[in-house]
C-alpha cells in the first residue's frame, strides 16, 4: 500500500435558528482527510463490485491506525467549538449522578447487589449476610479497580452451587473477548490462573466441581476482525489448569455451530446444551449428570426453532418453544422420551408474545402487549395463580429467584420513569418499593403516549412518543427517532438519563416497534429478515412521515439514531431519503452488508441479512440497501456523526470507516460528515460512565448544532 495521504478540504457550514428573531449564521471550516482508494474489486455472480477503502478493514495496520487518528482530530476539532457541548456534559454528569441499585439477589450465605455512587465508571458488587440488616453490607468486588480509566469491566458471574466460589469474567477495551478469573467468594482470594481467550460465553456449574465455558479457537491474523464461527464447550474443573479442560460439544469437522451455550439445572441432574447456526433457531440437546458417562439425547436435531429448558422437577421439563407457536408457549415433556411429538402444552401460545422466567416454585408469564409488561403468575400446575399488578404501564424484568426463595425482586421502568426495584411476595402476590433513584428529573413533567401509524404496504406500527407536557405542535421541536428493527429485539419502554437530558431541552424522543423486533413475535421478526428488510426501512421511513405530517417536528429538526443493527437502519435510511431527516446518528453498524459475514461471529448474523454469497437474488437484494455501497454523487445527505469503538470486535469498525469514508468522498453542499472513534471502547457494553457521558455531550451537540441552535433550545425561549 501507499503511504497514506491527507488532503485538506475546506467546507463552509451554515447553519440558522429559526427560535430568534432572526436566523443567525455561523461559519465552522472542517477540514476532511482524503482517504486514498486501491483497486480493490469483488467478484458476484459475475458481478465486479469496486471495494476502494477494503484496505481500512486492516485494523492493525499503521496506515488505518494513522486515518482513525486524523479523522478524530477533523471530528474533535468540529465538536469543540460547538458553543454549549459543555453544558450538556455539564447537566449530562450532573444528572448522571446519582445512586443506582441494582436487584439483590442470594448465593450461599450472602445477598449481593450492585450499585454505582453516582459517577463510577462501573458498577460495584455489596453483600451482606443475608437475614442481616442491608445496612450492613460491604464492598465484596470493585471492577473500577480493575484499570484507572475504567476501560476493563465486569462481563458476568457465577457462583458455585453452594456460593463459596465464584467464576467472574472481564473485558478488556469493550472487546467481547473475555478473561475468567476464579475467587474464593469468603476470603475473596484468586484461587486460580486465569482462563483466556473465551467469547460469547455464560459460566455455568456442576454442584461446586467446576463450570461450562464457550469459547473459539484463537483467530489466525486480528482477534479484533477474523472470523470466528466454530463455537465449543468446555468443562473446567477446579484446580486444573485451562489446558486440561474438557471438550464437551462442538470442534466438529462435520458439524459446525457458531454458537453453543452450555447449562447446568438449578439440581445439577441435567446439562442443556443449544447448538446454533445463526442468531435464530437452536438445536437441544440433554445429558443425565446423575448417571456416569451418559450420553447426550436430542430433544431437537433442527434449528427451525428457538427452544430452550426453563425448569424441570425432577425427570419433568419445561420447555419454552416457538416451534408451531410464534408467540411461544411452555411445554412439558419426560427427560426420557424427550422429542416434541410427546411434547405437552402446559401455558398454551396467547395472541401476545410471551418472556417467562421461574422461581420460588412458580412460573411468571411476562407478556409484551403491544410492547408494555403484563405478568400472570402460575403454579407448576399450570393453573393461573393470579396477575401480578405492576407499579404502571412500562417494562418490568426480573422475575427470576431459585427454587427455594419465599421472594423475588424485580424492576419498572418506562420511558420517564427511572428504574425502580420492587420486592415481590411470591406467595401472596404482593409487591413493596424496594429502592427508587432519588434523581433530578420529575416524571410528571412528562408524557409519552402511544400511536399507530401505516407503513408503506398498510401495515401498523406502534410508535412511543415521549416530550415535555404541554409541547407546541408546530413542526419545530428538536427530535430524535430511534429503531432497531432485527434480530427479534423487543424495544420495551425504558428510562435513560440521556434522553431525560434532551427532553429537558424540549426534545422528543421517538421509538417505533418496527418489524424484525420482537415485539408480536416470530412472524413480526421474519417480516424484517433477508429479502423482506427493506419492510424494516419503509417502517422508519413511515415514522419518521408520521411525525412530520403530525406537526411534532418537520425534517430541518428530525434526527435519526440507531446502534448495531439499528445503525444499519440508519445508514439504509439516510441514503435512501436523505431529504427526510437533518441529522444522521448511526453507532456501530452493519454498513457493509456484502462482506459483514467476513469477519468475527457476522455469519451467525444470516438469519436476518442472508449472505452475497447465497446467491445471486440474495447478493442484490443486500447491495441495493448495503449503506456503503449506495453512497451517490452529488447527493446532500444530512449531517452525519458516526460513532464506532476500534475494539469493537462484534461490528467491526471497518464498517463505519468505509461508510465515512464514501459520504466525505460524495457529499454535495455544507452539512458536516464526521466520525467519531472511540479509543479502548467496544460495541457498547462496560463502556465507562466518562466515555459514555462524553459521547452524549458529542451526539446531542452535534445534533441540536446542525439543526440550527446556536443556543440550547431552553435559552432561546
Amino acid at each position: 500500500m501507499k503511504k497514506l495521504a491527507f488532503l485538506s478540504v475546506s467546507i463552509l457550514l451554515m447553519v440558522s435558528c429559526e427560535d430568534n428573531s432572526k436566523d443567525t449564521k455561523k461559519d465552522m471550516a472542517i477540514t476532511y482527510p482524503e482517504t486514498k482508494k486501491v483497486d480493490t474489486v469483488n467478484n458476484y455472480f459475475g458481478v465486479e463490485v469496486k471495494d476502494p477503502y477494503r484496505w481500512l478493514e486492516d485494523d492493525r495496520s499503521a496506515e488505518t491506525e494513522a486515518w482513525v487518528k486524523a479523522e478524530n482530530e477533523t471530528t474533535f476539532e468540529y465538536l469543540n467549538k460547538i458553543p454549549y457541548r459543555d453544558a450538556l456534559k455539564e447537566r449530562l454528569s450532573k444528572l448522571w449522578n446519582y445512586e443506582k441499585i441494582g436487584a439483590p439477589y442470594k448465593e450461599g450465605d450472602y445477598t449481593y447487589y450492585s450499585k454505582n455512587d453516582g459517577l463510577q465508571n462501573q458498577y460495584v458488587i455489596y453483600r451482606y449476610k443475608t437475614g442481616e440488616d442491608p445496612s450492613t453490607a460491604s464492598l465484596f468486588l470493585d471492577p473500577n479497580t480493575f484499570k484507572e480509566d475504567g476501560t476493563i469491566s465486569l462481563g458476568g458471574m457465577s457462583f458455585s452451587k453452594d456460593g463459596k466460589t465464584l467464576a467472574y469474567a472481564i473485558s478488556e477495551g469493550g472487546s467481547d473477548w473475555r478473561k475468567i478469573l476464579v475467587m474464593n467468594a469468603e476470603t475473596k482470594e484468586i484461587v486460580e490462573d486465569t482462563l483466556r481467550d473465551i467469547k460469547f460465553s455464560g459460566m455455568s456449574w456442576y454442584k461446586n466441581e467446576g463450570f461450562y465455558y464457550s469459547s473459539y479457537d484463537k483467530p489466525e491474523g486480528s482477534e479484533l476482525s477474523a472470523k470466528t464461527d466454530q463455537h465449543k464447550v468446555f468443562y473446567h474443573k477446579l484446580g486444573t489448569p485451562q489446558k486440561e479442560d474438557q471438550l464437551i460439544y462442538g470442534g466438529s469437522a462435520d458439524e459446525k455451530h457458531r454458537y453453543i451455550y452450555g447449562n447446568v439445572t438449578e439440581d445439577n441432574h441435567y446439562l442443556i446444551l443449544s447448538p446454533r447456526e445463526s442468531t435464530s433457531g437452536n438445536k437441544l440437546l440433554i445429558k443425565d449428570l446423575t448417571t456416569p458417562n451418559s450420553d447426550f439425547q436430542t430433544i431437537l436435531d433442527n434449528t427451525e426453532s428457538d427452544s430452550y429448558i426453563i425448569e424441570n422437577e425432577g425427570s419433568k421439563l419445561f420447555l419454552v418453544t416457538n416451534r408451531n407457536a410464534p408467540n411461544q408457549k411452555i411445554v412439558t415433556v419426560d427427560a426420557a422420551n424427550p422429542a416434541p411429538e410427546n411434547w405437552v402444552d402446559f401455558i398454551p401460545e396467547t395472541e401476545n408474545v410471551l418472556s417467562p422466567s421461574s422461581a420460588g416454585g412458580y412460573f411468571f408469564a411476562n407478556y409484551m402487549v403491544d410492547a408494555v409488561s403484563k405478568v400472570l403468575q402460575y403454579d407448576y400446575d399450570g393453573k393461573l395463580v393470579r396477575e401480578v399488578e405492576l407499579p404502571g404501564i412500562g417494562s418490568a424484568g426480573g422475575f427470576g429467584a431459585k427454587k427455594e426463595e419465599k421472594e423475588l425482586y424485580y424492576s419498572f421502568t418506562n420511558y420517564v420513569t427511572p428504574g425502580s426495584i420492587y420486592k415481590y411476595d411470591i406467595a401472596y402476590g404482593t409487591s413493596e418499593l424496594f429502592n427508587k433513584p432519588a434523581i433530578d428529573f420529575n416524571p410528571e413533567d412528562y408524557e409519552s403516549k402511544q400511536v399507530f401509524y401505516k407503513s408503506k404496504d398498510g401495515t401498523e406500527i406502534p410508535m412511543i412518543i415521549t416530550h415535555k407536557k404541554g409541547l407546541e405542535l408546530n413542526g419545530n421541536n428538536p427530535t430524535i427517532l430511534y429503531g432497531y428493527g432485527g434480530f427479534n429485539i423487543s424495544l420495551t419502554p425504558s428510562f435513560s438519563i440521556a434522553n431525560a437530558i434532551w427532553m429537558e431541552q424540549g426534545g422528543i424522543y421517538a421509538v417505533p416497534n418496527l418489524r424484525g423486533g420482537g415485539e408480536y413475535g416470530k412472524a413480526w421478526h421474519d417480516a424484517g429478515t433477508k429479502m423482506k428488510k427493506q419492510n424494516v426501512f419503509d417502517d422508519f421511513i413511515a415514522a419518521a412521515e408520521y411525525l412530520i405530517d403530525n406537526k411534532f417536528t418537520s425534517s430541518k429538526y428530525l434526527a435519526i439514531r440507531g446502534g448495531s443493527n439499528g445503525g444499519l437502519l440508519v445508514g439504509a435510511t439516510m441514503t435512501q431519503r436523505p431529504d427526510l431527516m437533518q441529522v444522521a446518528l448511526p453507532a456501530v453498524g452493519v454498513l457493509d452488508m456484502l462482506r459483514y459475514h467476513t469477519f468475527t461471529s457476522g455469519a451467525g448474523w444470516a438469519y436476518d441479512y442472508g449472505t452475497s454469497e447465497d446467491n445471486k437474488a440474495m447478493f442484490e437484494y443486500l447491495k441495493g440497501y448495503s449503506p456503503v455501497h449506495n453512497v451517490k454523487e452529488d447527493v446532500q445527505y444530512p449531517a452525519t456523526l458516526i460513532t464506532t469503538g476500534d475494539h469493537d470486535d462484534r461490528v467491526v469498525p471497518a464498517h463505519s470507516f468505509k461508510f465515512a469514508a464514501e459520504l466525505q468522498a460524495k457529499q454535495t453542499g455544507t452539512n458536516p460528515v464526521l466520525i467519531r472513534i472511540e479509543t479502548d471502547a467496544g460495541h457498547g457494553a462496560g463502556t465507562p460512565v466518562s466515555k459514555t457521558i462524553e459521547q452524549y455531550a458529542d451526539i446531542f451537540g452535534f445534533t441540536l448544532y446542525n439543526m440550527g441552535f446556536e443556543k440550547l433550545p431552553n435559552e432561546t425561549k
